[in-house]
């Protein structure tokens, strides 16, 4: 067990206009993981909500940016500094157009495929080699503009779900800083 914590960020937009958006799925999961260390989000001086404590016996601090999504880097360049966390410590949770709705996926660094919130992380970061909790939204119906897509509440179908499917990528996490990358995508990526 390492001594540095790691630093779960959920990406999404603040306010109650945009709690059910498909892009605020990261804070759905954090809410969750929130909920099972048994903690409240705070407000924490680098522009975020944050819960500290211990999730599968790991130390974690729980954190939801106060900006927009396509600013979320400087909130979590702040956060990764103040609590002195390697970037391979670093669980970034978000929504992803080019995933089935429901499906979990997840990977260390890459590209941001367009996803704004991502982008910005990277910048600010100066490495994208930190690790992502991929939450399948699916691809927008017709010729709907991504941007627009993701900005829409879950439909009624999928609300039917949605809780099933927050929660399993809250599972994701917990595996994720037990087990290790490898081994939660084996479990994940199966389904």
């Amino acid at each position: 067990m390492s001594a540095e914590p790691w630093l779960v960020v959920g990406l999404g937009n603040p306010g109650p206009s945009y709690a059910g958006n498909r892009h605020n799925a990261g804070f759905m999961v954090l809410d969750v993981l929130a909920g099972r260390v048994g903690g409240r989000f705070k407000a924490h001086r680098g522009r975020a909500e944050v819960v500290e404590g211990r999730l599968a016996g790991e130390r974690v601090v729980l954190a939801k940016p106060r900006s927009y999504m396509n600013e979320s880097g400087g909130p979590v360049k702040g956060l990764r500094d103040f609590f002195k966390v390697p970037v391979e410590r670093v669980v970034i949770v978000h929504d992803e157009l080019d995933i089935p709705y429901g499906a979990i996926r997840l990977k260390q660094g890459g590209g941001d495929n367009g996803h704004n919130g991502l982008r910005s992380i990277t910048k600010s970061l100066g490495d994208r080699n930190y690790l992502r909790i991929r939450f399948g939204v699916g691809r927008p119906p017709g010729r709907m503009d991504p941007a627009a897509y993701v900005l829409k509440d879950f439909s009624a179908a999928e609300r039917r779900e949605l809780d099933l499917h927050v929660e399993r990528a809250a599972d994701a996490v917990e595996a994720l800083l037990t087990d290790g990358l490898g081994a939660a995508q084996n479990v994940f990526h199966a389904s």
